[in-house]
């Protein structure tokens, strides 16, 4: 798992979010101008950042437990209020959805970092 840096990993992360916002706003047709997705992405952006510094996710970064659990949960719960104090919505089908694909791609990329991390281990074995 070393071939991760923290800063490859929270570029991941980072993408991971970005391509949630950019899906939700193509299958919405709430519009894809850089403004627009910055508009939506911004209160999941800071509860990842916030994720990432709570659990000093730099020591660990490909881990799922505890750094990725972790800092999907913080994403999905901090980015909630966010929304809500912007005036944008957060009903229960949007934080499931948030839940489950956030889930899917941030602890999705770290399984695949894992099982990558695992063959050249027993490769070079």
């Amino acid at each position: 798992m070393r071939s991760y840096t923290p800063i490859a990993a929270l570029v991941a992360d980072l993408v991971c979010v970005l391509v949630f916002v950019v899906v939700g706003k193509a299958d919405h047709a709430t519009g894809l101008t850089p403004a627009a997705v910055a508009g939506t992405a911004w209160p999941f952006v800071v509860a990842l950042v916030l994720g990432w510094l709570a659990t000093l996710a730099w020591r660990s970064p490909v881990r799922i437990w505890p750094t990725g659990v972790f800092v999907w949960a913080v994403t999905v719960v901090g980015a909630m209020p966010l929304r809500l104090l912007t005036g944008e919505g957060a009903p229960l089908s949007f934080v499931l959805v948030t839940a489950l694909f956030l889930a899917a791609t941030l602890l999705g990329w770290r399984a695949v970092a894992l099982l990558v991390s695992r063959k050249r281990r027993q490769s070079r074995a």
